[in-house]
């Protein structure tokens, strides 16, 4: 409900003191010879100290005085389970559960979980832009507006993909925020945050974009804006503002390892944002366009052997069975290098450029095959809201597990000494308590050999309840069940 740190819960990130951090800001400057022609443009001081060498510094007091009535704190209760007399102590899955399921156990009460987060109003008539883990699981929302008046929230929608929820409370006439072009955002450029981090409301922070276009482990949808603008738990939902007051992210996640700033703020682009909002106050989710392949990056010896002058592109390991790129012939081997002629440079651009599109769209693919160029039209399908990743970004088997993998390489294959199995990536929900962990190899589920993502999928799905996975961790084989969500 906090700062999302590469984090999902901040409150148990900054307890555990995991990822979220607070470092000074680094005075970043231009200096330029003082001269009678040298006037500071607008948003910008200026002084000359002793050898006549001016240094310019931007100033953002007009733009936090102006906006920064827009920006909102936002208070949640979350939903605890109930307390009282339980079976046992342990989780179901337990080896030790069997032994007390009779037993009667008296669990610990648990007070209710609060926390705080940042959102700013997009419309006078109390529509808020917020993260979707600012609100999600909430019993009761209080939003509190600068001059100190309060409101409860109703969540009109929330999107886990992007991170993006809409928010409503009932007042007229409110202040808010000019929406920018993210697109239009420059590397270097000076940028704004206004939050609540640690609960100081109407903080406002500065610093420079570091990088656009960053993908991050737990999200593959969202190009997000790297910054160095201090930001901690609070912050989130926050607007991220650039020089002209315009709103062009919302800060998001951060990457720590102390539970504090350490200079790494990661911001989802407002033009991603707003199109997630739109469908959320229109219909209350959102949808998003699916091809149907398991990518991965290519490297200068990948593209070689393909015969491509450079290695960009998106190389196709896998097409899903029943899939809109399987229909329109898209095969593994195939290398994707535009999508409606703009370029996929890297693997990472195109899950982007899909979930971007709405399902039903006819798109044009520009694929590298057999040494040479060639275009096919396929018409995107729709992403399950339990769409994960698999190897790249595109949609992969393990919505309903947590998983993330990939094929292996031939290399793997010959070192693992397997003829089959999966890599995992990264690992989330219901495998993640299962204990399985990134390196591991999937060889099966439920006795039916896997070495594909789409495979994985297929006997995911012909699962009742439990998967029960065969991995191998190093030169060991175990079988682990999973619970299907």
């Amino acid at each position: 409900m906090t700062m999302r740190k590469l984090i999902r819960n901040p409150l148990v990130a900054a307890a555990l003191g995991a990822l979220i951090g607070a470092a000074p800001l680094a005075a970043l400057y231009s200096v330029r010879n003082a001269s009678a022609a040298n006037i500071p443009p607008e948003g910008v001081t200026s002084s000359a100290p002793r050898g006549g060498v001016a240094v310019v510094l931007p100033d953002f007091s007009s733009l936090v005085k102006k906006y920064g009535p827009a920006v909102v704190s936002i208070r949640v209760i979350e939903k605890t389970p109930g307390a009282g007399m339980q079976g046992s102590p342990f989780g179901p899955n337990s080896p030790f559960a069997p032994f007390f399921r009779n037993f009667p156990y008296q669990a610990p009460h648990q007070a209710p979980i609060e926390g705080e987060g940042s959102g700013f109003i997009i419309r006078p008539d109390g529509i808020i832009l917020t993260n979707a883990h600012v609100v999600a699981g909430a019993s009761k929302i209080t939003v509190q507006l600068s001059d100190r008046r309060q409101f409860p929230g109703k969540v009109i929608g929330m999107d886990k993909v992007s991170d993006v929820a809409v928010v409503k409370i009932p007042a007229t006439n409110l202040p808010t925020v000019q929406i920018g072009d993210s697109s239009k955002l420059e590397v270097g450029q000076w940028v704004l945050a206004i939050g609540a981090p640690f609960n100081f409301k109407n903080t406002a922070t500065a610093g420079i974009v570091s990088a656009k276009g960053r993908l991050l482990p737990d999200s593959h949808y969202v190009p997000f804006i790297q910054t160095d603008v201090p930001i901690n738990p609070g912050n989130s939902g926050g607007p991220l503002f650039n020089m002209q007051g315009q709103v062009v992210g919302i800060n998001s996640q951060i990457y720590s390892r102390s539970g504090g700033y350490m200079g790494l703020s990661f911001s989802i682009p407002i033009n991603v944002a707003m199109h997630v909002a739109d469908q959320l106050v229109a219909t209350g989710h959102v949808r998003r366009g699916e091809l149907g392949v398991i990518i991965q990056p290519l490297n200068q010896d990948l593209a070689d052997s393909f015969g491509l002058p450079e290695p960009e592109g998106a190389l196709v390991a896998d097409v899903n069975a029943g899939s809109p790129a399987k229909k329109a012939g898209i095969q593994p081997g195939d290398v994707i290098l535009a999508l409606d002629g703009h370029k996929i440079a890297s693997y990472s651009d195109l899950p982007v450029r899909v979930a971007s599109l709405l399902p039903g769209t006819k798109v044009d693919l520009t694929i590298w095959r057999k040494h040479a160029e060639r275009h096919v039209t396929v018409t995107l399908g729709a992403m399950g809201n339990d769409a994960l990743t698999a190897s790249s970004g595109g949609p992969g088997p393990g919505g309903r597990l947590g998983l993330v993998v990939r094929p292996l390489t031939a290399d793997e294959r010959a070192q693992d000494n397997t003829r089959g199995g999966v890599m995992v990536q990264s690992v989330s929900g219901p495998a993640a308590d299962a204990g399985i962990q990134p390196g591991d190899i999937v060889l099966s589920a439920n006795g039916e050999p896997v070495s594909t993502p789409s495979e994985l999928r297929l006997a995911v799905a012909r699962s009742k309840g439990h998967v029960a996975l065969l991995i191998q961790r190093g030169g060991t084989r175990l079988f682990v069940p999973v619970e299907v969500r």
